[in-house]
């Protein structure tokens, strides 16, 4: 049995996986769970984890994949619980191995703003990382989001759009001339953009100054 946080943590985990194909950071789970610090995230994680639950997956930052579920109690009392498979393992898909070309844009800060990005290469990524839509990639400059898992020199995946949620990770465009990666929030009439490094203070900026220029839709990270 699971306790009830655990159980909210990984079915918060598991509609996040099925809607965005991202995981949660850290910092949303917090929030999603009413938890006043993410040490608290990190518990529920690795007891899940120990439990066989969920795993993290090696070389992709703040990726957790979902094992098996715990039956949902709606589901519980509609009908009996199934054997569990060999291995006590959901049968997932198998991984995509086609890769697919994106266009990369230069460096953009995860510390402070840094003129916008010009040009583009391209980069090679697995398509098993990417969900519908447009995508671009950027190469992280700065450490004011590791509490989210991106780290300087990292590749950020992003999916275009105009538009974002409060909580959602984008890169912003600021006086259409600077470029940044941050926690969107809206703070009034403000535009508050959150980093996820308690070194680092919020930007606060008028509507008209703010661009969303895309959404975080997963990482990519080298080892040499």
């Amino acid at each position: 049995m699971l306790t009830r946080k655990q159980h909210e943590l990984i079915c918060f985990i598991n509609d996040r996986l099925e809607a965005s194909g991202v995981s949660p950071s850290f910092e949303e789970m917090k929030e999603a769970l009413d938890l006043k610090s993410k040490s608290g995230v990190h518990r529920l994680i690795s007891a899940l984890e120990e439990r066989k639950f969920i795993r993290r997956l090696p070389n992709r930052a703040r990726a957790l994949e979902v094992l098996r579920m715990p039956e949902r109690p709606e589901a519980a009392r509609k009908a009996p619980a199934a054997p569990p498979a060999p291995g006590n393992v959901r049968n997932l898909p198998e991984p995509a191995n086609d890769v697919i070309e994106i266009p990369l844009h230069g460096r953009i800060a995860a510390g402070v703003p840094i003129e916008a990005f010009e040009g583009h290469s391209m980069l090679a990524v697995p398509a098993a990382l990417l969900g519908s839509g447009e995508h671009y990639a950027l190469e992280v400059s700065g450490d004011s989001m590791v509490d989210a898992g991106i780290l300087d020199g990292d590749y950020a995946l992003i999916r275009r759009a105009e538009t974002a949620r409060d909580g959602e990770i984008i890169v912003a465009l600021i006086d259409d001339s600077e470029a940044t990666l941050k926690y969107y929030r809206r703070e009034g009439a403000m535009i508050r953009l959150d980093p996820a490094n308690r070194a680092y203070d919020p930007q606060r900026y008028a509507p008209d100054q703010v661009r969303v220029q895309g959404k975080l839709a997963g990482l990519l990270r080298r080892y040499d």
